[in-house]
């Protein structure tokens, strides 16, 4: 009986003492990740700081940036004001336009992302390597072509224009991107619904692109930022202001509000609104997207 309790007590003891120990031994914190996240800020406010002193400037009364305070203690919404009276029309007519490349560059690269993924196509590798070679050829010579181009067909000048120019920028890329995430969809899912009666056209339009919808919002993404923010296109393919994209507004703008940059910059905070939207609605598909096609 007493040999026992003092058995019990030894232990008990023992148990204390190790669980004693044990807690005063935790992990201490680590010094290289709170160095890592100083230094992560750090780049990230070097890299913002454009952001921020453009809105800064769309928010300053005099117009100027020499001196501009670091804050808009006092902001002024005028260049905004300004900006969307005389640049209303060029921001509506870059969407159009951008809206419309997206439609026109996933409905030729699906298709023919399906194909170089699924059918034996003879000179497959081949069309593939055009496609990137295609990407490497300068604007500025693609830009000329077609200015000779629309000049036999009417086409300068145009908005269906540039919508054709911006979609052949944007429908190789896209290709690329649609066809990766295809390569990594099962085919079983297509044999099985080749065998339940589908056609290809069937297949493609009620299996595979719902289950590439990923990818067709990061290729539809990638193609209206690249629409949106196109200058060379805008600057070699109109000659009038019947025409006029915001980029070029911005451009032919400065030239004009030279002393009003508080307007200059008010227009560039707008024009960089819907990108912005964009992407922050999009980040998830845009990570899905072009991981989709790495793993098999």
């Amino acid at each position: 009986m007493t040999t026992t309790t003092i058995t019990s007590r030894t232990g008990g003891h023992r148990a204390a003492g190790r669980k004693g120990a044990g807690h005063g031994s935790g992990p201490a914190p680590d010094r290289k990740n709170w160095g890592s996240t100083a230094l992560a800020i750090f780049f990230l406010a070097v890299m913002l700081f454009p952001v921020y002193w453009m809105v800064n400037a769309s928010l300053q009364p005099n117009g100027t940036t020499l001196e501009t305070s670091w804050l808009p203690l006092k902001p002024d919404f005028t260049g905004y004001a300004t900006a969307i009276s005389e640049q209303g029309g060029n921001l509506g007519t870059s969407l159009v336009i951008s809206l419309g490349s997206v439609a026109l560059s996933l409905a030729i690269a699906a298709p023919a992302a399906y194909a170089l993924a699924y059918f034996k196509v003879r000179g497959a590798g081949i069309v593939l390597f055009a496609i990137l070679i295609s990407q490497m050829i300068p604007g500025i010579v693609v830009a000329n072509a077609l200015y000779t181009a629309y000049n036999d067909l009417g086409l300068l000048n145009s908005i269906p224009g540039l919508i054709l120019a911006d979609s052949a920028h944007g429908i190789p890329f896209a290709i690329l991107i649609i066809r990766a995430f295809m390569n990594g969809m099962p085919a079983s899912v297509i044999e099985a619904a080749r065998v339940d009666g589908a056609g290809h056209l069937r297949a493609f339009w009620s299996i595979v692109l719902p289950l590439s919808r990923n990818s067709l919002i990061t290729a539809g993404l990638f193609t209206f930022l690249f629409a949106w923010s196109d200058f060379l296109f805008a600057l070699t393919l109109t000659t009038t202001e019947a025409v006029r994209p915001v980029t070029l507004g911005i451009f032919q703008y400065i030239g004009a509000y030279v002393n009003d940059w508080s307007s200059v910059m008010a227009t560039a905070v707008l024009a960089s609104i819907p990108a912005i939207v964009l992407l922050v609605a999009a980040q998830k598909y845009i990570a899905a997207g072009t991981t989709g096609g790495a793993v098999k």
